[in-house]
């Protein structure tokens, strides 16, 4: 794999959705540039966002519709309003129920629009963008289509002939839904071209994307309605073992995810097209790609359907190294990152360095006393990332203020700094570190507490809703830039 980290870099961690903007959640508009500009006035050099395919109703970007579709809801309608697709009126009729309906209903008539009004090159841009996405669009498409029309139930209960994909069952609704799926598509051909362009104005300032994208996929999703022999599914199309975690640091419980295991035979046999389709998408989207729960690579914690937490599983072993060199063969120049984070074994250590991919070191977890901690900044190797803490973790400011007084006077014995506040303290030992690339939150530059979270692990309530103003921006931002000089990122 190809490093990205041959030079000293930082980066700050910030989701699309957590944009400041006037809808509901930030979107790919006029402030998603804003903060390009923002960064490279500070000297960040690397946007992390988390993954940007169309969740469910949780919001949860690790749970979703689909491995490649984007999440139309960061579409920026102020965008299609320049375009002429839509106009001012259209946004003042008939659109008037939530949020997600609301701009769901807006991007159909842009498409109605833009069928009357776009010039023959943009005709033929969305086709194209039709035919070289096909192999994941024409399935995405059709899901979105029969879900709605079955009132968003699980395809598993669907009408059996449609459940099983049977052909004529298929050809009859693509006849019916004709219009529906071609709106569909759009929808995605707006959302990447707005992707692109974003991607492109970063790469003006310098500023690399880095995305991020989970080992697993979900099970109401269009990838395993259309692609049920990758997947641990019975006869019936169901799952008899879910993906998870085992008790660790964040949950005494473990995290029983929910989502299908990967039958890593059947990708084998097909010498993983599958996957490597997956990364064609990622590789298109972003400068640097981060692999969510790499563990599962080496092995993953199989838990029993029925069981509703996940204590009661096993690991099962599965072909990383196969896997990775079929990755590096097709996309040589690709810059992975491996989230390797929770029980992490001799074994996943070998595959990650067999590939010299950077690990992550997260700072919140260094202070237990034990002088061999790895994510202590002394025992970091330089090909690594470090953060104060991720969208997992609380803030660092609400993690410090929940330690007990031993605690904190054992973080601050050993940064030697007491007199510094938190969290300048911890984002100092990030930049200082040996780390090539430094990653902080937008939490921690803006000094925000526990209230500002993004994600609490193990529950469904109250994540991934927030957001920052600009008017918290203050002279924090004028730290970062002098530690971004003196430490040469």
């Amino acid at each position: 794999m190809t490093s990205f980290l041959k030079k000293r870099r930082a980066g700050v961690l910030l989701h699309i959705t957590s944009l400041p903007g006037a809808g509901e959640n930030g979107d790919l508009g006029r402030e998603a540039y804003n903060f390009v500009n923002f960064l490279a006035d500070i000297g960040v050099t690397v946007w992390q966002t988390l993954p940007l395919t169309a969740p469910h109703s949780d919001g949860s970007p690790y749970q979703s519709l689909s491995a490649h579709a984007g999440n139309p809801a960061l579409i920026s309608i102020e965008w299609l309003l320049e375009r002429g697709w839509l106009s001012k009126h259209d946004c003042s009729q008939d659109c008037h129920a939530t949020f997600e309906f609301r701009k769901s209903c807006l991007i159909v008539k842009a498409f109605q629009g833009f069928l009357r009004l776009a010039d023959a090159e943009e005709q033929r841009d969305f086709q194209r963008f039709c035919r070289e996405k096909a192999l994941w669009l024409d399935d995405f498409a059709m899901f979105m289509g029969l879900r709605n029309l079955f009132s968003y139930k699980s395809w598993i209960d669907w009408p059996e002939d449609l459940r099983l994909r049977r052909p004529e069952a298929l050809r009859q609704s693509a006849d019916l839904l004709k219009d529906v799926l071609a709106a569909i598509k759009f929808e995605q051909y707006v959302f990447f071209r707005q992707w692109q362009e974003l991607k492109a104005y970063a790469a003006t300032k310098n500023v690399l994307l880095f995305g991020d994208v989970p080992i697993f996929v979900s099970y109401d999703s269009a990838d395993v309605w259309a692609n049920p022999a990758a997947f641990k599914l019975n006869a019936q199309g169901k799952m008899e073992v879910v993906a998870g975690v085992p008790p660790d640091y964040f949950s005494e419980f473990g995290q029983r995810w929910g989502n299908p295991h990967y039958d890593w035979s059947y990708h084998q046999r097909t010498k993983f097209a599958w996957w490597l389709q997956r990364i064609t998408t990622l590789n298109e989207m972003f400068d640097i790609v981060r692999i969510d729960h790499f563990r599962g690579f080496e092995a993953a914690w199989e838990v029993p359907a029925h069981e509703e937490t996940a204590i009661n599983g096993k690991w099962v072993k599965a072909p990383g190294a196969e896997l990775l060199r079929a990755i590096q063969q097709a996309f040589p120049s690709l810059a992975l990152v491996a989230e390797d984070l929770g029980i992490i074994t001799e074994e996943v250590e070998a595959l990650r360095d067999e590939f010299n991919l950077p690990g992550m070191k997260i700072l919140q977890f260094a202070f237990d006393g034990n002088n061999k901690n790895p994510y202590l900044p002394m025992n970091y190797p330089q090909n690594c990332v470090v953060y104060t803490g991720t969208h997992d973790n609380d803030t660092t400011l609400g993690w410090f203020e929940g330690l007990s007084p031993q605690e904190r006077d054992r973080v601050f014995d050993y940064l030697g700094w007491s007199s510094m506040p938190m969290p300048n303290a911890l984002v100092y030992a990030a930049m200082a570190s040996v780390a090539s690339l430094a990653v902080i939150p937008m939490q921690d530059l803006l000094h925000l507490d526990s209230h500002h979270r993004m994600n609490t692990p193990g529950t469904t309530e109250g994540n991934w809703r927030w957001r920052f103003s600009w008017q918290q921006v203050d002279d924090n931002v004028g730290y970062l830039r002098h530690l971004i000089h003196i430490f040469g990122r």
